[in-house]
């Protein structure tokens, strides 16, 4: 089923944040960033302008206000925060609760896996178990609050999200799963929403019998409201970020999704002339599940208004990239996929190009005006041509660093990313 051809396409998202890279995927929650004067080419000892060593492994991704990173760390039996200078990467300060309790995870997913986020006033960071805890940017402690166990055999990932005077969480997965907002000043709970098990659907059985989101998911405007849009077990949701009530959901993702949704806000003209707004939403499972999109239309279950399902997918697990009605999807196996987000057709396909083939990757993507980052395992950063038309590599730059399953955050032309051993600051 094909949607109404569009014209002319202008998205509607705008940064607010210019140079800071302010919570996961970024200034518009998508993974894009306004600036266009990011290194190119770079190695282990070109173009680097720092790096550090971390106390253990970790999987979060930093962000950055102004002068200051921040990155979450577990150390022995602490969750911290840890807050960087970004001149030369040294400690300005670090903090976090003690805790003992032994929590369930995998061990390719270390403690402190969730990023932080801040809006230039306070930093907030879940530690799963051990609660969501809030500090103001130079260390003092505003609240923190005891949100009960969390439990899933793979551990936790989503990070918070602060947006007016709320910060949105995905408390989950495991038996107790729900999406609650608290006020970002006092930590005082505002909302919840009880995330509901995956509907029976054709892509209920991937999953291998497992069970998750691990999704940050984001706000977006969506023709004229506001929607705060998550991808959960077995469907899209989309949910009222004033009060967690339910604008509507489309079913047909499997149990298990990783990635976090596409969400495209545009506007156009139609053949006949007249202005529209169109908006393009797209959900991607785990484990190799299905893929929807979906022109999101009227509340409720809106699955009959599903405009495409794609049932042969590869395991994803890093964030995608969309720019107009085109999407680049990435793969765990080092898969770039070039979409339409109208059709769900596969524009083309490649594998990218790495030393020893080893292009297998577990984070997202980065988009630099028509560049796209992509970092490997193997802590290559790989960059190629936000293209149509063909899948066309610019550079491969190798660090040499060992696993990363981290993504890059981008601030003033430098880029930052977290490896199991060190953090980087790449560029001027």
């Amino acid at each position: 089923m094909r949607t109404p051809i569009l014209t002319a396409f202008f998205a509607l998202a705008t940064s607010t944040f210019a140079g800071n890279w302010p919570a996961w995927r970024g200034p518009a929650a998508d993974g894009t960033t306004p600036e266009t004067d990011l290194p190119l080419h770079f190695s282990a000892t070109e173009g680097v302008k720092w790096k550090i060593d971390l106390p253990e492994r970790g999987n979060s991704t930093p962000i950055v206000w102004g002068q200051k990173i921040f990155l979450t760390q577990a150390v022995g039996t602490k969750r911290t925060v840890m807050c960087l200078d970004r001149k030369d990467g040294h400690t300005l300060w670090q903090a976090g609760p003690g805790w003992t309790a032994q929590d369930v995870t995998h061990q390719t997913n270390p403690y402190c896996s969730s990023s932080p986020a801040t809006d230039g006033e306070r930093v907030v960071a879940w530690f799963g178990s051990a609660g969501l805890w809030c500090w103001s940017l130079d260390g003092k402690e505003q609240w923190h609050i005891d949100l009960g166990p969390q439990k899933h055999i793979w551990g936790y990932a989503a990070s918070p999200v602060l947006h007016g005077d709320l910060c949105i969480l995905n408390f989950g997965p495991g038996e107790r799963s729900f999406i609650v907002a608290v006020d970002k000043k006092t930590g005082k709970e505002v909302w919840r929403f009880n995330v509901p098990p995956p509907a029976v659907s054709e892509g209920a059985g991937a999953g291998n019998g497992y069970s998750g989101s691990w999704n940050t998911g984001r706000v977006a405007k969506l023709g004229a409201q506001e929607e705060f849009v998550i991808s959960l077990p077995g469907a899209l949701y989309s949910l009222d970020p004033k009060t967690g009530k339910e604008f509507w959901h489309c079913n047909g993702l499997n149990p298990v999704t990783y990635c976090e949704p596409i969400v495209q806000s545009l506007v156009g003209r139609t053949a006949d002339g007249p202005p529209v707004n169109h908006s393009f939403c797209a959900a991607f499972g785990g484990y190799g599940g299905f893929s929807i999109g979906v022109t999101p239309r009227g509340s409720g279950d809106i699955t009959a208004t599903r405009i495409w399902q794609e049932r042969k997918n590869p395991q994803r697990i890093g964030s995608h990239i969309a720019s107009g009605v085109l999407a680049w999807l990435t793969g765990e196996p080092g898969i770039i996929q070039c979409v339409s987000l109208e059709t769900g057709d596969t524009l083309w396909k490649e594998r990218m190009t790495t030393p020893a083939g080893r292009a297998n990757t577990w984070s997202s993507l980065v988009r630099s005006g028509d560049r796209i980052y992509a970092v490997t395992q193997n802590s290559d950063v790989v960059v190629f041509k936000a293209s149509r038309e063909k899948y066309e590599q610019l550079a491969v730059n190798s660090l040499g660093d060992g696993l990363t399953n981290s993504s890059l955050a981008v601030s003033d032309g430098q880029l930052f990313l977290r490896t199991h051993k060190h953090l980087w600051c790449i560029g001027k």
